[in-house]
């Protein structure tokens, strides 16, 4: 079997995504798109002609995010119209997904050099989403917007979600704005000393002029005493009427576990920040590798999918770990980094009990509390952070997953290498 191998990985600064606050909102999501596509295909020289495949990854493709960001943003970066390019929702997993579809199709014999990622630019679709609760709709990704979906597996906020698994787990508020606090300081950590250095590339305007060169959201500084400080997010969100039935988020989550009482114990900081960003990851054949002069950076080693409880939505994550581990052949004790999506602390914290892992090992440079959540691309992004912390810890291989709606998670092993692998090894 042919094997898929990681070139390259590059991504931007992640910018607040708010309008009138962040550094990127202003700009139209294929531009951000096109701004990773033409870094990645620059740094390697590519000939975008012979790019088979661009599969990207895009939550909510509405309005200015719809219409086949990936396809739009291979146009708007330069490249050749032979490079072909797809669009993909797998909500916030979606950015793993890509990486795993282009490995697929590599590995198979199909493709020999697919340019995988994502882009989500939540200044704007935080902006329609209150545009529409404001006018009446129901919010998003709710099993409500159909009747008999809404029956079997009742849907609710992600953030009431995480609140109720935190109350069913026994997980404090105080351990939660720990891991908060963590990430922010690992993160401020790999920020000083550059250990982002080699996959972000800047935003830059239509003129050439540097947009954001840095990430926008951190907070360093941040300790566990001031998030204690903070007010719960998700306590008057979870009694809103969303529709004139007077259904509630909290009703949705109780009529699956009708004992649960809620105890609301997530806020800003210890919750995955609103940010906008994409990323761009370089799959290709050994075949393509050597006769285009590219060195394999890494090798992807197994993917896989799972499904879990849609009510309560963020517990996927753990099955899907073992699920990777076992195609892979591998063991908790063979992966020396681990990333798993800081959607909520809760779901990083009970990611770590349930498989008894060494912290040192998990998010070491922080997730996405302290550098924020662009949902289409953190998949992208946090494969090639993995990569990077590979080559300059010294270690083999990284696991990364995460959580995304309607209770899924994918996952991606991937095994630093420098060179070719002996496929019959």
């Amino acid at each position: 079997m042919t094997q898929a191998y990681i070139i390259d990985a590059v991504r931007t600064p992640r910018g607040i995504g708010k309008v009138g606050k962040g550094a990127l909102a202003h700009l139209h999501p294929q531009h951000l798109a096109a701004t990773v596509l033409k870094s990645i295909a620059e740094r390697n020289d590519l000939d975008t002609a012979t790019v088979d495949d661009i599969i990207w990854s895009t939550s909510s493709q509405r309005g200015k995010q719809g219409g086949d960001l990936g396809r739009m943003a291979a146009l708007d970066a330069g490249y050749d119209v032979k490079a072909s390019g797809m669009t993909l929702d797998r909500f916030c997993g979606g950015g793993i997904s890509t990486v795993a579809l282009a490995a697929a199709q590599v590995m198979s014999g199909m493709e020999d050099c697919v340019i995988a990622g994502g882009t989500e630019m939540m200044s704007f679709t935080s902006e329609r989403e209150k545009a529409a609760v404001a006018g009446g709709l129901e919010p998003s990704m709710m099993g409500s917007h159909n009747p008999h979906l809404d029956q079997v597996h009742p849907q609710s906020h992600q953030g009431i979600c995480a609140d109720a698994i935190a109350s069913m787990e026994g997980i404090s508020r105080e351990d939660l704005d720990a891991l908060g606090a963590e990430s922010q300081r690992r993160a401020a950590i790999a920020i000083e000393e550059g250990r982002f250095d080699k996959s972000l590339v800047p935003v830059r305007d239509h003129e050439g002029n540097v947009v954001l060169d840095k990430e926008e959201f951190p907070r360093p500084g941040t300790t566990a005493e001031a998030l204690g400080q903070l007010k719960p997010s998700f306590t008057g969100l979870a009694d809103y009427e969303y529709n004139e039935k007077g259904d509630t988020f909290r009703k949705q989550i109780n009529r699956r576990y009708p004992d649960v009482e809620i105890e609301h114990v997530h806020h800003a900081g210890n919750s995955s920040g609103v940010v906008d960003g994409a990323a761009a990851v370089l799959v290709v054949s050994e075949d393509y590798a050597k006769a285009n002069n590219l060195k394999p950076r890494g090798r992807i080693v197994a993917t896989a999918n799972i499904g879990d409880d849609p009510t309560l939505m963020l517990n996927a994550p753990v099955p899907a770990a073992k699920k990777v581990l076992e195609k892979a052949g591998l063991t908790v004790d063979d992966i020396d980094l681990w990333e798993i999506n800081e959607a909520f602390a809760v779901v990083a914290e009970k990611f770590m009990r349930d498989l008894d892992l060494d912290r040192d090992k998990v998010n070491v440079n922080g997730g996405s509390i302290a550098l924020g959540h662009p949902i289409g691309a953190t998949g992208a992004i946090l494969i090639g952070t993995v990569l990077d912390e590979l080559e300059r810890s010294g270690g083999r291989y990284g696991l990364v997953t995460m959580c995304a709606a309607g209770g899924m998670a994918p996952a991606i092993i991937i095994e630093k290498v420098d060179g070719f692998v002996d496929a019959d090894k």
